[in-house]
Order: C-alpha cells, then sequence, then structure tokens
C-alpha cells in the first residue's frame, strides 16, 4: 500500500512518447510543477494534454509546449499564454476547446464509469454544431474542425430543452499537486489548488501526485481527504525549496491606508527667498 517514490524522475520514467496526460492546476495554482519538469527532463514528447490551460509563457505546462513536447490539448482556454496562441494559430497544436464545467464533467465521468452524459452547455453552437477548428494550416485554413455531436430534447427537470452528448475522458496517466497526502494516495488540496486536481486525478489510469507534506496513513481525519486514494497510484514528496515554488501570475497592490498622507508629509520642501 506504500505508493511513494524517492524522486519525480523515478514516478515518471514509464511515461511512454505519445501518452494522454490530465493535468491538474488553474493557471499557476496547483499545477504538478515538479512532476512537468520531470517529464521535460526526461525528454518525453508527442503528449496529448488535457487540462483547463496551457500553464503561461514559461511556467507549468507552458514548459513542455515551448520545447514542442506537446502535440494536442484538451482545454477551456488558451489564456495569456502567447506561446499556445501562437502555436494553435500556426498550425503546430492541435487544441480541442470545452466549455470549462463540460471539461470537468468530462474528467469525472470519465473517473467514475460513466461513458457520456447530457449538458446544457453548448447547444446552438459551434461545440455541438460541429465546426470548431481544432487544427490550423500554416495559411490559416482549417484543417480538422470538430464533428457535431448528438443532441436530445429532455423533460425530466421540470423543463423540456435540448442538451448535447458529451464524452467522458480517460487518460494514461494523470499529474497533480497536493498540500497533504499520506503513503496510501488519500490527498488533500490547499484551498483554490482543489479546483481542476481532483477530477484529473480521477481520470488518469495511473495518477502521480506530488505533495508539499507526506503523512502516515491515519494522520489525515476521513472527513478531511479530497480525493481518495484508490485514484491515486503514486506520490511524490517534494523538497522545501519544491514546495516553495509558488510564482504569482498576476500581481496588483494598492495603498496602504494613510500612505499617500505619510509619503506627503516626509517629502523634502523647497523655499523661494528674495
Amino acid at each position: 500500500m506504500d505508493k511513494t517514490f524517492t524522486s519525480a524522475a523515478a514516478a515518471v520514467a514509464d511515461i511512454p512518447d505519445g501518452a494522454s496526460l490530465a493535468v491538474g492546476g488553474f493557471g499557476l495554482v496547483g499545477v504538478p510543477i515538479v512532476l512537468i519538469r520531470a517529464l521535460l527532463d526526461r525528454g518525453t514528447t508527442d503528449l496529448r494534454v488535457v487540462s483547463n490551460n496551457c500553464g503561461v509563457d514559461g511556467w507549468g505546462l507552458g514548459e513542455l509546449l515551448r520545447e514542442g513536447r506537446i502535440s494536442r490539448v484538451i482545454a477551456s482556454y488558451i489564456g495569456e499564454n502567447k506561446d499556445f496562441a501562437r502555436r494553435y494559430l500556426g498550425g503546430e497544436l492541435e487544441v480541442e476547446l470545452t466549455p470549462q464545467g463540460t471539461l470537468a464533467e468530462r474528467l469525472r465521468a470519465g473517473g467514475s464509469g460513466i461513458p457520456a452524459f447530457f449538458t446544457a452547455s453548448g447547444v446552438g453552437t459551434l461545440v455541438a454544431d460541429g465546426g470548431l477548428p481544432w487544427r490550423y494550416g500554416p495559411g490559416g485554413e482549417v484543417l480538422v474542425s470538430s464533428p457535431p455531436k448528438e443532441t436530445r430534447v429532455f423533460s425530466s427537470l421540470g423543463k423540456t430543452q435540448e442538451y448535447v452528448l458529451e464524452e467522458a475522458i480517460v487518460t494514461d496517466f494523470a499529474l497533480v499537486r497536493a498540500a497533504r497526502g499520506d503513503r496510501h494516495g488519500n490527498l488533500v488540496f490547499e484551498k483554490s489548488a482543489r479546483n481542476f486536481n481532483p477530477p484529473a486525478a480521477m481520470a488518469g489510469r495511473i495518477t502521480i501526485a506530488e505533495v508539499d507534506e507526506l503523512v502516515e496513513p491515519g494522520e489525515i481525519d476521513p472527513d478531511d481527504v479530497h480525493l481518495a486514494g484508490i485514484y491515486v497510484q503514486r506520490i511524490v514528496q517534494l523538497n522545501h525549496a519544491d514546495a516553495r515554488d509558488l510564482p504569482i501570475e498576476k500581481v496588483t497592490t494598492r495603498p496602504r491606508p494613510g500612505a499617500a498622507a505619510a509619503a506627503a508629509a516626509s517629502a523634502p520642501t523647497s523655499r523661494m527667498e528674495g
């Protein structure tokens, strides 16, 4: 039952070229950066990634993207990753854009043994009708488009409405980041890091978790467990430096109360003498 690995490199050593990966995180929050860098160092390529977004320029999945290691992405938005947008629009990368809630549910469904489900999200748009550009050509022409999806009308929720069928996602591997974990794989996520990490972990046939703190089985109260160890096959404990590698995506500040008055009071004054 001890699922710990000595290093991130050992934990990802058997991920082959062409593997599909579900990766947790949202922007820079809850990103399994150490496992991603272990894949980068190993040289693994042609990866098919499922993630809410693809990191930012030069960090997170953006590090694999920068080196051309990712060939396809299922994501909910391109976000602020300029390299992601450039590669997609330039025909270097196939991208399947999916509504954010639908993406989370497709991952959760995959981990729950539900092959598909109906949702109202995307009805009446290219999501349901087909025609979303998945891959562009070098001249900007669309080479691959999304196919149309099955729709049905249901009245079971108190009103008659059309729904679109979405298929579940199951990947070869999943990479996630948690604040605490025990040797059996039970995980606790810190605040907003509990975003796409649980459903991504559920979707992987083999799920690898990097944790800031590793504890013994029984030290985590069962009521505090966010993801049961049945979904996790490998655990890697981060060292202090790796655990502290938490960049801020957008730094915003505001003046402290009274700061402007204090600055004016301490500023030098000038006098004119006649």
